[in-house]
């Protein structure tokens, strides 16, 4: 099944925020340390509300121990940078992880050359770029919708 995956994320915020999106979406998360922030802060708790107690998610020691469990998987990278193709021209399949970087410096590079391919959003000359958690979330509705996999009305 699709995953989203967040590496090293610094703002508790946006952790918040995409655990609340995938209990919403059926989605698992898998939260990839170190992060910049303790997990039971009160501002993680206010972006994601009561959504966290129903999101599934896993939090990993590390990106190697995070890769090691899914090396069989592809593993997407949404990278601004260094990207092979756009989001919205990519084609998924329904066992991919589609992992965000951190917001203050994307991936670090020797774990950026360990994924299969990267997506980027098409963005406005000189803008570097969009708020990590709506990117995420633009990213895995795009794959959910190629995949049709939104939950049920």
């Amino acid at each position: 099944m699709l995953q989203l995956a967040i590496y090293h994320p610094q703002i508790p915020q946006n952790t918040g925020t995409l655990l609340r999106l995938v209990s919403c979406l059926g989605i698992h998360l898998d939260i990839i340390r170190p992060l910049g922030f303790i997990f039971s802060s009160k501002k993680l708790k206010r972006a994601g509300m009561d959504y966290i107690s129903t999101a599934d998610y896993e939090i990993h020691d590390s990106f190697q121990h995070f890769f090691n469990k899914y090396k069989n998987r592809r593993i997407i990278a949404m990278e601004a940078n260094q990207c092979s193709i756009a989001h919205n021209k990519f084609r998924y399949l329904k066992d991919d992880i589609l992992v965000v970087g951190s917001e203050h410096y994307g991936f670090l590079s020797e774990d950026l050359k360990q994924f299969s391919e990267t997506v980027k959003i098409p963005m406005m000359p000189n803008r570097r770029s969009i708020n990590m958690a709506i990117s995420a979330s633009m990213i895995l509705g795009e794959a959910m919708s190629q995949l049709n996999i939104f939950p049920e009305l």
